[in-house]
């Protein structure tokens, strides 16, 4: 089957907005260009008016099966992606049981071969006993590690074993850069405080500072490939910025980029996230670091959560509407 997209506006190769037509063939794009073959068993798109974007891929998400279907399921958020446009996804391994190993690697993987409509990847889970498996799964995007934030067996907060996390294979490492110690001992200075923007004081912008410098000092050290994610201070931009090595990337949540300390007061506990919400200084100084390209990209880091007491199960979706790229109408 053929689609043709008319008269779309596209952006080009070389940055430029033009109104132009698209060609595709199966699950390839075969022609960009001012007219395209059309043929008269094509389907015809008329775009005019309209923006033609390329397939987003979202590098972080935290979607909730298995485990925690009740908050979302892979067909549920596979359907959003879709519905939003993006067409890849990376997703983390903080599930129940987390993904940590092949076994639980498998499980997830065949729930997505029979739910996803979109691509698909996931990362394995660092934890302080499963570093001889680290580099052994197969296939995965990379390692996780939560460096802070993180409570059971996915928090690897000891610079030993970061060490040697580093220092053993070649795959990427993805860091929550968060330092725990210094959440620890701010939450017993905080303790006892109920003002919900407090969250932000005890893991503040000098938490993810140190975890962001130590993360850095590893990769340069083991010439390790190095993701760092949801990047949310000013400080670490400026960091970065003098101490940026060739092989790490970073990324920054639109979250970080719109939203300020000013929103406990309106939404509450709906503005609490890890790492927290910064101040608009902070916006600003990422925002600069997006554009001149110490941050590499955007990514969601989408996590629904519910309230546990109140979850009830998800709506039964019937079988015919999950097969392979197939989005069901109803969603």
């Amino acid at each position: 089957m053929a689609i043709a997209i008319q008269n779309a506006v596209i952006c080009t190769p070389e940055g430029e907005l033009r109104q132009q037509q698209v060609r595709l063939e199966g699950d390839r794009i075969a022609e960009v260009a001012e007219t395209v073959t059309v043929n008269p068993d094509d389907t015809v798109i008329e775009a005019t008016g309209l923006t033609l974007l390329p397939g987003v891929i979202d590098p972080q998400v935290h979607f909730r099966e298995p485990g925690l279907e009740h908050k979302e399921d892979l067909f549920t958020a596979s359907c959003a992606c879709a519905k939003g446009g993006v067409t890849s996804f990376l997703e983390m391994p903080n599930t129940r049981p987390p993904t940590i190993d092949q076994a639980t690697l498998d499980d997830k993987l065949a729930r997505a071969a029979a739910k996803c409509v979109v691509n698909y990847g996931f990362f394995i889970g660092a934890t302080k006993d499963n570093l001889a498996v680290l580099n052994t799964v197969y296939p995965v995007c990379g390692i996780k590690i939560f460096m802070g934030s993180m409570h059971g067996s996915l928090l690897v907060d000891e610079e030993p074993i970061l060490d040697r996390i580093f220092s053993e294979g070649k795959r990427l490492i993805a860091v929550h850069a968060e330092d725990q110690g210094r959440i620890r001992a701010r939450r017993e200075q905080f303790a006892g405080m109920t003002d919900v923007a407090v969250h932000s004081q005890i893991q503040d912008e000098i938490a993810a500072l140190n975890a962001t410098q130590l993360a850095i000092q590893l990769s340069r050290k083991y010439e390790r490939r190095l993701h760092i994610l949801h990047l949310s201070t000013g400080i670490e931009v400026d960091f970065l910025r003098q101490h940026k090595l060739p092989w790490v990337t970073v990324e920054v949540t639109p979250q970080h980029l719109l939203l300020t300390t000013e929103a406990y007061a309106k939404i509450g506990s709906l503005a609490q996230m890890n790492p927290p919400l910064r101040t608009e200084a902070d916006n600003k100084k990422l925002w600069q670091g997006l554009l001149d390209g110490v941050i590499d990209f955007i990514a969601t880091d989408h996590a629904p959560h519910t309230l546990e007491e109140k979850a009830q199960p998800i709506p039964k979706v019937p079988l015919g509407c999950r097969g392979w790229k197939l989005l069901c109408p109803s969603c």
